[in-house]
């Protein structure tokens, strides 16, 4: 080991968010034998991450403005436990600057980047920028905010383009702009919605990509400038820019390409210094060309698939680099694709009615199993769902040899999963795995649209 690498051991450390991804941190700080602190708002005392952890502190009130959105209360719960580190999984403050810098500055270690890359790649031009000085592809753009001369920048972009909030997220902020005679209008209505959800009106521009693929590059960096990138996700099944289904490896990537995307990420995170593990975002156009989109800077929600295909811990892995251990595993073994894996998000939404959320008591919770089934969830019968927050009730991972068993296993597995007293997704993804262009691989981002909108022509067919 280099002389220059200071371990420090966590014995103790704060998870700041709640349900299934507090779940899934506890159950690997046990594993290493690092005691656990869960946070809770008023809302969650019965949620199963409180029960799993070794201890837990009430930090407010339901609204998450009040609770996991208060900074103060949240770093005031991890210095009276003694909380050595803070892990702040997804959402909520994960990629939130000022959260990672309050952390440090109490004297405890944040499980994530430093401030510093946090904001940098949080502002989408400035993480253009830093692309373009790596020599990443990205989409023709404004190559920053636009101010009034929208149209002209527009113009010299060509139409279709896409308008982006610059603190954007969740499909927030965004709007397709097929023609100029559009353009005022959606320049309009794209600042609103930022400015009411981010607080910042400015957005910037990039070209439209057609039909594009929502191709990500899971990477983990360490402190001494190793760099690994794993095999790709295909994110392509989403809704309103919210992804329901992840795949791995993508079954439109070949050997080449893949190895393209790897390179190209690898050469974003050492550009920005970035240190932990992270997601590169790519879209992905027909003829295989691709351009980045952003990087989040945190744990994503649809990391089990990479754990499934690589064999690795990554929230292991994200606390080893945070207490200053070098990455132990080469590119090489990284980028080894051991089966393939899809991730069902399963929702407490009614799906039959645009996917109205649908809070509530669990009465029956039967889960899949079996070979190739992994469960992340802190469902349980007789929990009750809060209305508080986001509606994710269990992440079905499934694995196998190729794709035809991937998919005749998600079958299986989602026939054999029942839950009573709230309507759930699980329908809705029933017909995807059994959709032809899906099961012929040829999905894009706006295929659930257009199998909705299949459906709903059905219907008024049929009335």
């Amino acid at each position: 080991m280099a002389s220059n690498v200071k371990i420090t051991p966590f014995k103790k450390v704060l998870i700041a968010n709640r349900g299934e991804i507090a779940l899934r941190v506890i159950r690997t700080l046990k594993e290493m034998g690092i005691a656990s602190v869960a946070i809770y708002s008023e809302a969650d005392r019965s949620s199963l991450h409180v029960r799993m952890a070794d201890e837990a502190v009430c930090i407010g009130a339901a609204p998450s403005s009040q609770s996991y959105l208060n900074i103060d209360a949240i770093v005031t719960a991890a210095k009276i436990t003694g909380a050595d580190a803070v892990h702040p999984g997804y959402g909520f403050l994960s990629e939130n600057a000022d959260f990672a810098e309050a952390v440090v500055k109490a004297g405890m270690t944040f499980i994530g980047p430093s401030a510093h890359a946090i904001s940098m790649l949080g502002v989408k031009s400035t993480a253009r920028e830093i692309a373009i000085k790596a020599g990443v592809p990205i989409t023709p753009g404004s190559d920053g905010i636009v101010g009034k001369n929208y149209h002209a920048v527009a113009k010299k972009i060509g139409f279709p383009i896409m308008i982006k909030a610059t603190l954007g997220g969740g499909g927030k902020g965004m709007r397709a702009c097929l023609k100029e005679e559009d353009l005022d209008l959606m320049m309009k209505t794209a600042q609103g919605e930022a400015k009411a959800n981010f607080g910042d009106d400015r957005v910037y521009f990039e070209k439209l990509v057609l039909n594009p693929r929502h191709i990500e590059v899971q990477v983990a960096a360490d402190n001494y400038g190793n760099v690994v990138a794993f095999a790709e996700r295909d994110c392509s099944m989403q809704r309103r820019h919210q992804k329901l289904v992840e795949e791995s490896p993508s079954p439109f990537v070949d050997v080449k390409t893949r190895a393209k995307l790897q390179e190209a990420a690898c050469k974003l995170i050492k550009a920005a210094e970035y240190r932990g593990v992270g997601t590169v975002e790519f879209l992905m156009a027909q003829n295989k060309e691709f351009y980045f989109m952003e990087v989040n800077t945190r744990l994503q929600v649809e990391h089990p698939v990479t754990e499934a295909v690589c064999g690795q811990d990554l929230v292991k892995m994200q606390l080893k680099i945070a207490q200053g251990e070098p990455l132990d595993i080469t590119q090489k073994e990284a980028a080894v694709i051991l089966c393939r894996a899809i991730e069902h998000r399963i929702n407490a939404e009614d799906s039959e009615h645009n996917f109205t959320p649908n809070p509530g008591t669990i009465e029956e919770w039967i889960p899949a199993g079996g070979l190739g089934v992994r469960i992340d969830s802190h469902m349980y019968p007789g929990y009750t769902i809060p209305s508080y927050y986001d509606s994710l009730m269990a992440k079905l991972i499934v694995t196998a040899p190729d794709r035809t068993r991937l998919l005749a296993r998600s079958r299986r597995c989602l026939d054999e999963f029942v839950v009573e007293g709230v309507k759930t997704t699980i329908p809705f993804h029933k017909k995807i795995v059994n959709n032809e262009d899906f099961i012929q691989g040829n999905m894009d981002t706006g295929l659930i649209e257009r199998m909705m909108a299949a459906d709903k022509k059905k219907d008024e067919s049929e009335k």
